[in-house]
């Protein structure tokens, strides 16, 4: 195995991180009785912050390794094959975003309820694939810089204009698109500003990729995301402040009362320096193949707890009743269950679709078959009638 496929060990270990803590936060979150929801216990808030790191990490890590496939292809532009896969990725992401939304019951009676047209983290990262392609193909034929700068740029400006853009409503624009960049209905995430949590992964990943070679690559970027990290963390806010006292404007000072984007994005590279710093210790085969399997593990859990097509889910029995022994305790029993069931599908993943597919042909020819019968039987009492009635002659 090469080395620089091996480096890609450490983010597949920071994907099953992310998905498992994803897992716990969502149960826990979504059960746990709001009696219990108290930000000065030290507990509860020490697991609502880290709880909020899990997004972030996951769209930078997604980013990261999309970016890193797409330029390692010696092929460029629309040659390069990881152009139409991500393409087709990303749409594909997108819809099994919204097919995660369906309810059957509700389509039965004729019915599209609101919280189809919702927006959560597969819409974003299926879209998030899709700009980072075109940003990509925009590129690709320009000077090397450029690529990245725009990467960075994306960032930067989604992260320091949020505080503007997050007041509208986007009422002007359809509601199903307005929901990817406003909460306002009830979309869980917006495509601004978590784009760029994906596009600084994927700048991350050009600089990595540049450097891959160098023997000496992780002695330089541990310190420096460590250095970066701690300075968006602990100093951010302050730096933000002082630019409103010298020019007065009011965008610094908001924010400054609201700094998550800066301060997440410093927890983000903290956590991937301490899995880099870790990496000869997380080649366990379990653990790779779960980072390996983050969407089935996505899909199975939005099923378990949110009753995908059914609308049956944990959500809708235990929503805010736990208290927080019992949601603990579920939450690990709610991560073993998904994580066993996806990994279990994955390495069934040929045999079932397979099955599916055969299902599906058959289906679809009994389906033909029971048609042309209904055609001839509706034909055939559609002549009657007309007989009787003296319509046509026999």
């Amino acid at each position: 195995m090469s080395n620089s496929k091996s480096r890609l060990f450490f983010l597949d270990a920071i994907r099953a991180w992310a998905i498992l803590m994803m897992l716990q936060g969502h149960f826990v979150d979504g059960l746990l009785d709001n009696a219990f929801r108290d930000n000065s216990n030290f507990l509860f808030n020490t697991w609502k912050y880290f709880r909020g790191i899990t997004a972030p990490v996951f769209f930078t890590v997604s980013g990261f390794i999309f970016t890193f496939l797409l330029i390692k292809s010696p092929q460029t532009g629309w040659d390069n094959p990881r152009v139409k896969k991500g393409l087709k990725r990303g749409l594909e992401l997108l819809a099994i975003g919204y097919l995660l939304r369906m309810n059957l019951f509700g389509i039965f009676k004729g019915e599209i309820y609101d919280s189809f047209y919702l927006v959560d983290v597969l819409h974003c990262i299926g879209l998030s694939l899709l700009f980072i392609t075109g940003f990509y193909l925009l590129t690709f034929a320009k000077q090397k810089w450029i690529f990245p700068t725009i990467l960075l740029s994306t960032t930067f400006l989604l992260f320091l204009f949020e505080p503007t853009y997050k007041a509208s409503s986007f009422e002007y624009l359809p509601q199903f698109i307005a929901n990817y960049l406003s909460k306002s209905n009830g979309s869980v995430f917006t495509i601004i500003p978590w784009l760029g949590y994906a596009t600084i992964g994927s700048f991350m990943s050009v600089l990595f990729s540049k450097y891959q070679n160098n023997k000496n690559l992780y002695n330089y970027i541990v310190p420096i995301y460590i250095l970066i990290g701690s300075v968006l963390i602990l100093l951010s806010s302050d730096f933000f402040y002082s630019i409103y006292e010298v020019t007065g404007i009011q965008l610094f000072q908001s924010i400054f009362n609201n700094n998550y984007l800066f301060i997440r994005l410093g927890d983000v590279l903290i956590v991937f320096s301490i899995f880099i710093i870790l990496r000869k210790f997380l080649m366990n085969s379990t653990w790779l193949k779960i980072g390996q399997s983050t969407l089935s593990i996505y899909i199975i859990h939005f099923i378990i707890l949110y009753g995908s097509f059914t609308g049956i889910g944990l959500y809708g029995f235990f929503h805010h009743s736990l208290n927080p022994w019992v949601a603990i305790f579920g939450a690990i029993l709610f991560m073993i269950a998904s994580t066993f069931l996806a990994l279990k599908y994955e390495s069934h993943k040929v045999e079932i679709k397979s099955g599916v597919i055969s299902f599906l042909s058959a289906t679809r020819m009994y389906l033909e078959q029971a048609a042309l019968i209904a055609f001839e039987i509706v034909r055939t009492l559609t002549e009657k009638i007309l007989r009787v009635l003296g319509l046509i002659k026999n």
